[in-house]
């Protein structure tokens, strides 16, 4: 045989000289076999769809099938336990809180920090972030729910006079199917944009336009909190300069209520917190029932009042969270989908308005606890949500008569320490008034 034949054909030499076994020919040059047709195949004219693919596509849609079967258990759980209690912590007085500011009953922000959490968890590619209610959205909804459910709306009238009292409970549930329809309608929103690749639109979004909006936005939350603190009645606004439309009457309410209360921090300290509200008339979060309610169906007819909103809180809820999550993915070296992120977020507000959720996004607060007390994965956060399951089905209770004077000690701690220590130290003060109402 020739030497250009040999070198072509290097075994050739040795097949020559002795008679190869079948596993030795095997080894030396395996033999190719047809791919056998799958249910998944299609005619070459229409395309082909491989298995492969379609478990790409699954991996892609379901995050969790890819990073769960090789989570690190040894060296991860410890840390992501530590941290989702942590989380779920902070979850509690942000839940009730938030609920506040989107104008809905309190309980509705812990059905909003379980229902989306846990959905993220399977459907989320940060590794990192804590969704659940924010600040910034919940002001968003507020404005909606003041604007087309204001309390003059359910005014009954008192029997015998001509005075007319408030019915709670009638606007609590019209606001809640109006909040709930419009979560649904964010989730469409954002579920379309993320099957249509839209992702890239935050890029448009450039950071001195987020940290702006969110800017304003605190000094909107901190404005609308204050008749909270200060236990007043404040007559809603919306529209335009609304901020700034308060009467001097309501100003002078406001400052005499702030003595007050500066008043009753000097004089009961903390041994008489759980009888602020019978003792001194201080406002509470009210009542908060256990267990949970079955899904119920959007009203369809509030779809075109509310389907500008929607879309602006989609789009500005998706920001905070892909900004957040880009920071974070970053130093921990890995990447998050954007168009997954903007899926994920769709179906935890779709599927949460069902159960009496109002929009979720990112916080920056509960997420930089996240991460700095050890999570390292979003077995954090389905911990988190595991602490609001028990709250909400056990011990949600002991919560309703939790002063709003908690926002005051919090806003001061944290301003005056740092988000670690201020957090520290909120959490003792509201968890000192539980015991002390379990006790007394």
């Amino acid at each position: 045989m020739e030497q250009s034949e040999l070198r072509r054909r290097p075994w050739a030499s040795q097949a020559d000289s002795e008679v190869l076994s079948e596993a030795e020919l095997e080894e030396i040059a395996p033999r190719t076999r047809a791919p056998r047709p799958s249910l998944c195949s299609k005619s070459p004219e229409r395309g082909k769809c491989s298995c492969a693919a379609a478990k790409s596509l699954l991996f892609r849609f379901l995050p969790i099938l890819s990073w769960l079967p090789r989570y690190p258990v040894r060296d991860w759980l410890l840390g992501d336990i530590v941290s989702g209690f942590s989380v779920g912590i902070m979850h509690l007085p942000q839940g009730l809180a938030y609920a506040l500011l989107a104008g809905v009953p309190p309980v509705t922000g812990l059905y909003s920090s379980f229902y989306p959490v846990f959905l993220y968890f399977l459907f989320g590619t940060s590794r990192h972030i804590s969704v659940g209610p924010f600040a910034v959205i919940s002001v968003m909804i507020g404005s909606v729910t003041g604007s087309l459910m204001p309390d003059s709306n359910f005014m009954d009238p008192v029997n015998g006079t001509n005075e007319t009292v408030l019915n709670e409970a009638r606007r609590d549930s019209a606001r809640v199917e109006l909040v709930a329809t419009l979560t649904i309608l964010v989730g469409v929103f954002q579920m379309a944009l993320g099957m249509l690749q839209f992702g890239f639109v935050v890029t448009y979004l450039s950071e001195p336009l987020v940290r702006g909006y969110t800017t304003a936005a605190a000094v909107q939350v901190l404005v609308s909190q204050l008749k909270y603190v200060f236990g007043v009645e404040v007559a809603e606004q919306s529209g335009p300069l609304s901020m700034f439309a308060v009467s001097r009457a309501q100003l002078g309410q406001v400052v005499s209520g702030g003595l007050h209360m500066s008043a009753i921090i000097v004089s009961t300290g903390i041994s008489y917190g759980a009888g602020l509200k019978a003792k001194f008339g201080i406002s509470v979060v009210g009542d908060i029932p256990s267990g949970m309610k079955p899904p119920v169906a959007p009203n369809v007819s509030y779809f075109g009042q509310v389907v500008g909103n929607a879309f602006a809180i989609a789009v500005v809820g998706y920001a905070i969270c892909i900004s957040l999550g880009k920071i974070f993915a970053l130093k921990h070296g890995y990447k998050v989908n954007s168009n997954q992120e903007l899926i994920a977020l769709g179906i935890c507000n779709f599927v949460g308005g069902f159960f009496q959720c109002f929009s979720i996004s990112c916080s920056m607060s509960r997420t930089l606890v996240q991460e700095t007390t050890g999570g390292n994965s979003q077995v954090a956060g389905v911990i988190a949500s595991l602490v609001i399951l028990v709250t909400i089905l056990k011990i949600g209770q002991l919560f309703q008569d939790l002063p709003k004077l908690i926002w005051l000690v919090t806003f001061v701690a944290t301003l005056l320490l740092n988000l670690d220590m201020g957090l520290g130290v909120s959490v003792a003060f509201a968890l000192l008034t539980v015991i002390f109402r379990t006790q007394m």
